[in-house]
């Protein structure tokens, strides 16, 4: 599966969030530290619904850049 994760800059590391896991975050000091430990997560995440008997959410989240004019 391919799940969207949103990567943030902050003023001092980066975090990732997956729109279509709820709760699965991640925080790093670098974007690529950022988004092998969000790859940990997802599969931690997945594992832990598994065990619980859950549904694993089919990924649904697009990604689209708009464009705005900056006033």
């Amino acid at each position: 599966m391919r799940y969207l994760v949103v990567v943030e800059k902050g003023p001092s590391s980066y975090g990732a969030h997956v729109p279509n896991l709820p709760g699965c975050i991640a925080a790093g000091a670098t974007k690529e530290e950022v988004l092998s430990l969000i790859r940990e997560a997802i599969e931690f995440h997945i594992e832990g619904l598994k065990q619980e008997g859950q549904p694993i959410p089919v990924p649904v989240s697009m990604r689209e850049l708009v464009e705005v004019e900056a006033a």
